[in-house]
């Protein structure tokens, strides 16, 4: 006997044809939510991360501006402070002599960048032998091994170099020039201590003492990575 064939509803149909079209668009909207979420996640961070070099570029402009005019400043300072005339220790800008030069030759010889010891002792010798002392002896601690790697850096600092010098043949009358001289030396020289010996017309004056040395500044050009 022959089966009947299977009718299947006109409905049924319909019914099964939307669930499939339902399943199809809540699958695209779910992607395209979940896509829009990451997007939008990916985006604002790429704001944030734009207003911070935007906030950074603008703090760097208003510093560069800043730099600019205390840069034009200064330029303005130093051409007044460098053309003074006498120097700051009294000598003539235009001169030749050991106290002469602009403020700047001035300051620069004051405070080498080296540290050289020899060049110390012969600058106290020629002090005191062209003002008529007898020096017999300048003796100290040579510490160019160690001060070899104290080289330039953002923030130098003083390094005192010590000595001891003695003359002989003084007076009370050449220990008061003995003082004047070392107070008018390019080099800022201190007096630790003073010793006298012998009579008032052979008088053997030791002095200890200090003048300094300082590296030189480094400055550089940094990069700062915004993250």
């Amino acid at each position: 006997m022959a089966q009947k064939p299977v009718v299947i509803s006109t409905r049924r149909l319909a019914i099964s044809k939307a669930n499939a079209q339902m399943v199809g668009i809540v699958a695209i909207a779910s992607f395209v939510t979940v896509f829009c979420l990451v997007a939008s996640k990916a985006v604002f961070s790429q704001n944030q991360y734009q207003s911070k070099v935007i906030t950074a570029k603008t703090v760097a402009k208003k510093q560069l501006q800043t730099n600019i005019a205390n840069f034009n400043t200064l330029v303005s300072h130093y051409d007044q402070f460098n053309s003074t005339n006498p120097n700051i220790i009294g000598g003539n800008i235009n001169g030749s002599g050991d106290n002469d030069g602009d403020n700047s030759k001035i300051i620069l010889d004051s405070l080498p960048s080296v540290y050289d010891f020899p060049a110390l002792t012969s600058s106290v010798e020629k002090i005191l032998t062209d003002r008529g002392f007898n020096v017999s002896s300048i003796t100290g601690t040579d510490d160019q091994i160690n001060q070899q790697n104290n080289t330039s850096s953002v923030s130098p600092q003083v390094v005192p170099m010590p000595f001891t010098f003695t003359v002989t043949n003084a007076n009370y009358s050449s220990v008061s020039q003995l003082v004047t001289a070392l107070q008018n030396s390019v080099r800022p020289i201190q007096i630790d201590s003073m010793t006298l010996s012998g009579g008032a017309s052979n008088m053997t004056v030791t002095v200890n003492a200090h003048t300094y040395y300082q590296p030189g500044k480094s400055v550089s050009v940094t990069k700062k990575a915004i993250k």
